[in-house]
């Protein structure tokens, strides 16, 4: 699989289950890989992948809380879907409060089942998105000279150019010439489009 290829990893002991949402998921355009167990899939995942997990709560070995758990500590922020045959509330508030997207009971209604991978799949293409502008600004900032870089701190900050030349033992007009480099090389049209970026990176 292309790392950039979103799939659905399906994660689920019970083989019949596996079967069936692969095949729904199939034929339905979908793109996945079946697992059946968290400690195999465990084995295998790797931080680039794209698109959704679906995970059975309740499997022997690792859970799905388990790997939900392990997979944040990795920082592997694939979008996770629970499917459990037990709706048992204080479970699926857990999976839900450490960031799941939903839950599905089983047997799963088609439909919902559907609904809810394009829904995870939307969230996985956010996270990315913002991932790579976040990159983008770090990979700007780094071009920055330490002289441009005081400038920025202190213009973030909400000083004037008076100020600013007079903490750092330049000319107002220096202050300006650097202020007016820095924001060419982030990319920024504003101080406010500035002050952003900033505090993002």
């Amino acid at each position: 699989m292309k790392n950039h290829e979103q799939c659905v990893f399906i994660v689920d002991d019970d083989a019949a289950v596996r079967d069936s949402l692969g095949l729904l998921l199939g034929l339905n355009g979908f793109h996945t890989q079946s697992f059946a167990s968290a400690d195999d899939f465990l084995g295998v995942c790797e931080a680039a992948w794209s698109g959704c997990l679906l995970l059975d709560i309740r499997m022997p070995g690792t859970d799905g809380l388990a790997l939900q758990t392990i997979l944040r500590e990795r920082e592997i922020g694939l979008p996770i879907i629970f499917m459990t045959a037990h709706g048992d509330v204080p479970t699926v508030r857990a999976a839900l409060k450490s960031g799941a997207v939903d839950y599905l009971e089983k047997p799963v209604d088609p439909d919902a089942m559907l609904a809810t991978v394009r829904t995870a799949f939307n969230v996985d293409n956010a996270q990315r998105q913002k991932m790579a502008r976040a990159d983008q600004s770090e990979q700007r900032m780094r071009a920055l000279t330490p002289r441009e870089r005081e400038v920025l701190d202190l213009v973030v900050q909400g000083q004037q150019y008076r100020q600013i030349a007079a903490a750092l033992g330049i000319s107002p007009r220096t202050v300006e010439v650097h202020r007016a480099r820095l924001m060419e090389k982030l990319g920024v049209r504003s101080i406010s489009e500035l002050v952003r970026m900033s505090l993002s990176g």
